[in-house]
């Protein structure tokens, strides 16, 4: 896509032999279900469909909704030369921006610096200068989506792109709520933090519990939100932190575990919409893949990393999204810790494609947009 290309009919006209023939070559590629690539395909042609007659994805919407926003971010926390930076391109080769429809606005990535894997002096933050760039080109992105009324969506990357998007929600809302779906509590303080990864910190940071050792340029918009502003849903981390002694902030914040969620996903995400809904004027839906099982998704962290234990499924993860975005008031969405390489026959990337388009309709259809 060119620089500020919307996606239009013509293009969707243009493109839908282009949706068949990549589904093709992934298939081709590599083992696929056939309900993944039904569905997808199925779903992908109803919005070609739409927009071949004239209706946008968001038909049958008549309260309207925002346009959606793009945002891809090749960043890894770790400092890796590809890792998670590689899953936006990974995602939209595996279909991802059809999946909205017309109603789109694709913009090249970030473009950031080379990584560096080692920790900073200082901070201790691992690949630092990465990650600050990162996150000032991120909030300027969500700020100006936001101010625009769009609603963004950020893909790639890791749970930091969290300390852009949630200061940005805050600076145009004035008060920013997160809803954050994650497998770990990421919540480590920055002097008990053993890798320096700013993924395992950002809850800590947005909440102002740590950050004495954090650069000016994050220290400078934080903290971002207030305890009573957050919902956390699916953290399964309570032998991780037993051994970097870091203690749960389950007392602090509203909190529901992978195995409270997993028996009632739908019920659990209204009732974090509604917490985090009540004290923050939007809201912003965060969602870690490493919130799934193991057996369900395993192309996220580094090769021969221990896994969680237990995690939802994919039809968990879905029931949780559709029911949270169904409830309003979200201002944007991000999606992260998919790992291209350890995802060699690209299944992983069709599996978040589909999950992407069985929500997508919802997150189109948020309204008011912020203005």
């Amino acid at each position: 896509m060119t620089s500020g290309h919307r996606i239009t009919r013509h293009d969707l006209s243009e493109g839908g032999g282009r949706i068949t023939s990549a589904l093709s070559q992934n298939a081709a590629a590599g083992p696929l279900r056939s309900e993944t690539t039904v569905g997808l395909a199925l779903r992908v042609g109803q919005r070609w469909l739409r927009a071949r007659d004239g209706k946008p994805a968001t038909a049958g919407n008549t309260a309207g909704g925002a346009l959606i926003d793009m945002i891809g971010v090749p960043f890894d926390g770790m400092g890796r030369a590809r890792g998670q930076a590689g899953a936006p391109a990974a995602l939209r080769a595996a279909g991802l921006q059809a999946v909205f429809g017309p109603d789109v606005i694709m913009e090249p990535d970030l473009v950031l610096p080379g990584p560096v894997a080692q920790r900073a002096a200082g901070s201790g933050l691992l690949n630092e200068r990465a990650l600050l760039q990162m996150v000032d080109a991120l909030h300027r992105r969500v700020r100006s989506s936001l101010a625009a009324g769009r609603f963004p969506f950020v893909y790639g990357a890791d749970c930091s792109v969290l300390l852009a998007a949630v200061p940005a929600l805050r600076d145009v809302a004035g008060r920013a709520g997160l809803v954050f779906v994650d497998g770990h509590e990421d919540a480590t303080p920055m002097d008990l933090s053993t890798s320096g990864e700013a993924a395992n910190m950002e809850i800590a940071l947005l909440l102002g519990l740590t950050g004495e050792r954090a650069p000016q340029p994050l220290r400078e918009r934080l903290p971002a939100l207030t305890p009573d502003a957050i919902a956390m849903l699916g953290p399964r981390d309570h032998l991780f932190r037993q051994a970097a002694n870091v203690p749960t902030v389950a007392g602090r914040v509203w909190l529901r575990s992978a195995d409270e969620v997993s028996a009632d996903p739908a019920g659990y995400a209204r009732l974090a919409v509604e917490h985090a809904a009540a004290h923050g004027s939007r809201w912003w839906l965060h969602i870690d893949l490493d919130v799934l099982a193991r057996s369900e998704f395993a192309a996220c962290g580094a090769p021969g990393e221990v896994m969680l234990a237990g995690g939802l499924t994919w039809q968990q993860l879905a029931e949780l999204g559709v029911a949270a975005l169904h409830s309003g008031g979200c201002a944007g969405w991000s999606l992260s810790i998919y790992n291209p390489d350890l995802d060699p026959d690209h299944g992983a990337a069709r599996s978040i494609v589909e999950f992407v388009a069985r929500i997508a309709p919802s997150a189109a259809r948020q309204h008011p947009p912020l203005r």
